[in-house]
């Protein structure tokens, strides 16, 4: 079950990400000069996704969680600061 509630928020993290990927094309922000980093960053994201799911399904459950985490616990950490910051002043 656990696998299953962080592999969400890594797919949900994964369509964020493509979301700043494909508004950054239309603007121009990203370019030729910044798209080998975008490309890692994609890359990093599918095969997290790909990967934990290929080992949860050749019965590595626990290396499965583990990769899993590489996505899950940065954006676990992001959503706490974003409710940090609507349920507090900043002044």
């Amino acid at each position: 079950m656990l696998f299953k509630i962080v592999w969400f928020m890594d797919a949900i993290g994964t369509l964020v990400v493509l979301y700043f990927f494909f508004v950054g094309l239309a603007d121009g922000t990203v370019s030729e000069r910044n798209m080998g980093q975008w490309s890692l960053i994609l890359l990093l994201c599918a095969a997290v996704l790909g990967g934990s799911y290929w080992l949860r399904t050749h019965n590595h459950p626990g290396l499965a969680l583990l990769v899993t985490f590489v996505l899950g616990l940065p954006a676990l950490a992001f959503l706490a600061f974003i409710l940090i910051g609507v349920n507090s002043k900043w002044n």
